[in-house]
């Protein structure tokens, strides 16, 4: 039996706990895990302001945590899903607060060529372990 790929997309501004988690549900659905890091100018975009820390330092740190397989660069403009198309996983995880993220995959799901399954991940204590409260 082939393992399945698992996406997940992020910022990953400061991998926290509620990250590992995340990067823990997502893994069970398939085995190998690709996490697409969101560039620069695109957090800047979405957020109203630059990450803390810069897209090498977020490639370098989510390349040490052990549950994470491969680190792939973000899309360059928003919804062009060409990492996904890039990667071609079997399944992309995302957080139990990407919910514009989610719509937006599910519009784009007839463009892919190949089957891709959605799972939202639960939150992992969200009062205590989301990146807005840990800054």
């Amino acid at each position: 039996m082939t393992r399945k790929t698992v996406m997940v997309f992020g910022v990953f501004d400061g991998i926290h706990e509620g990250h590992r988690q995340f990067f823990k549900q997502a893994k069970r659905h398939g085995g190998y895990l690709i996490v697409a890091v969101a560039q620069d100018h695109i957090v800047e975009y979405l957020k109203g302001h630059l990450p803390e820390r810069n897209l090498a330092r977020r490639i370098d740190d989510l390349r040490k945590e052990p549950m994470v397989d491969e680190v792939a660069l973000g899309d360059a403009e928003l919804g062009t899903y060409e990492v996904v198309k890039k990667h071609r996983p079997d399944v992309i995880a995302l957080g139990y607060d990407q919910t514009a993220l989610k719509e937006d995959l599910k519009n784009h799901l007839k463009k892919f060529d190949w089957k891709l399954k959605i799972v939202v991940a639960k939150a992992h204590e969200p009062d205590t372990h989301h990146s807005s409260l840990l800054k």
